[in-house]
């Protein structure tokens, strides 16, 4: 019975890894952006608020799938998720040429939604099985998502071009893979019974003793603003950059050939520090890896108010894997605080970080780069708040 559980719990990681690799096609909107202008007409900016509705969809849909996952179980969830994204796809592909706001309901609505709940069921489930190490099967996870912007941006960009299929035949194809994937692969992610998570917690000192929030006792605590103020405080450095790392790149001096391949470095980036800061704090436990990624960050975003050359790519690098590290941890940050009976609908509260600074901080870049150029603001406000985040991390973690 042993033996079958064991397998069981590799079945759900391996099927999790799948899954989100595919559950991140939702992530490159900046591919078909310009494709999708072209082919409807439409504005720079009313394409561009097509990811800005997709984000916070994408956090309900996290926050949503927690709920669901610890009432109606893992495979539940993700395959509710999974028809929404495939729906999304598929009505997307429909939509008249005279309508293309209809993509804020159906790629970003649905397809953000879906993807949201898809995105908690396999977290959590990897979670639930590796106890013993749920900080690396919850970091292969998360890794696997991020990968998916290196695995489709040159896939989906070949459908769109010159000699591709074009934007509606591109969301069709999306749509058929994607239903074929998730639905039949999404079967192995199952939750394990309570039997074998009880034996878990028993078998472990550090669950003994711990108490076991519920999302209402975790809203009541203290403990979980500042797991917010703390992610919050990690992830600007990114996100306020991340719409100009190309420009920026060509001011520092590289060339157009060199600032794309930064580009493409930062999604390596992004899921490499997924994998090994959510390794490592298995190793050596939350706060350390979050007092590194916040080290990198500071470092970097200072540094980086006057480097050029090859050193940006590299501060820009490392300002992505502590963005992607934030990632890895935020799951585990979840359990380790609140316990592991109801992790999945706390793992969605604490995502909601990720809606807040999804919103605030590209729209803040924006708001002071004249032109797009960035004004030292978009230097000093990440220092500023990696210093309020080292303050936080002194309170929510004490002397530990």
């Amino acid at each position: 019975m042993q033996r079958l559980k064991n397998g069981s719990r590799y079945m759900a990681l391996a099927g999790g890894i799948i899954v989100q690799i595919f559950v991140g096609i939702i992530y490159i909107w900046s591919i078909f952006q310009e494709p999708v202008i072209e082919y409807f007409s439409w504005t720079h900016s009313g394409a561009a608020l097509t990811f800005s509705v997709m984000l916070p969809m994408n956090v309900l849909g996290v926050t949503a799938g927690g709920i669901l996952n610890d009432r109606k179980g893992a495979r539940f969830v993700l395959h509710t998720g999974g028809i929404l994204m495939t729906a999304g796809l598929l009505l997307s592909s429909l939509i008249p040429k005279g309508q293309p706001w209809l993509l804020y309901i159906f790629y970003a609505g649905m397809g953000g939604f879906g993807g949201g709940l898809a995105y908690n069921a396999t977290v959590s489930c990897a979670q639930k099985w590796w106890l013993d190490r749920k900080g690396l099967a919850g970091g292969i996870i998360v890794c696997a998502y991020g990968m998916s912007t290196v695995v489709f941006t040159p896939v989906v960009n070949m459908l769109l071009g010159e000699n591709g299929v074009g934007v509606k035949n591109t969301f069709r194809i999306l749509e058929a893979v994607f239903a074929v994937i998730v639905l039949t692969v999404g079967w192995f992610v199952v939750n394990p019974d309570e039997e074998y998570m009880d034996n878990c917690v028993k078998d472990s000192k550090e669950w003994i003793g711990k108490k076991q929030y519920k999302p209402g006792d975790v809203l009541r605590s203290g403990k979980y603003y500042m797991v917010l103020i703390c992610l919050l405080c990690l992830t600007p450095a990114y996100l306020m950059l991340n719409p100009m790392i190309k420009s920026l790149g060509e001011l520092r001096g590289l060339s157009e050939e060199i600032a794309v391949i930064s580009v493409m470095i930062t999604g390596l980036a992004s899921a490499l520090g997924r994998l090994t800061a959510a390794w490592l704090s298995d190793k050596i436990g939350c706060k350390r890896v979050l007092l590194m990624l916040y080290t990198i960050t500071f470092v970097s975003i200072l540094l980086l108010w006057n480097i050029h050359g090859n050193m940006f790519i590299v501060l820009i690098a490392l300002i992505t894997y502590a963005y992607g590290g934030c990632a890895g941890v935020t799951p585990v940050l979840a359990t380790d605080f609140f316990g592991t009976k109801y992790m999945s609908s706390n793992f969605g509260l604490v995502m909601i970080s990720v809606m807040i600074s999804g919103i605030t901080y590209p729209t803040l870049g924006t708001a002071v780069s004249p032109a797009g150029i960035p004004a030292a603001q978009v230097f000093l406000i990440p220092a500023v708040l990696c210093v309020a985040g080292f303050v936080t991390l002194y309170f929510l973690y004490g002397k530990d």
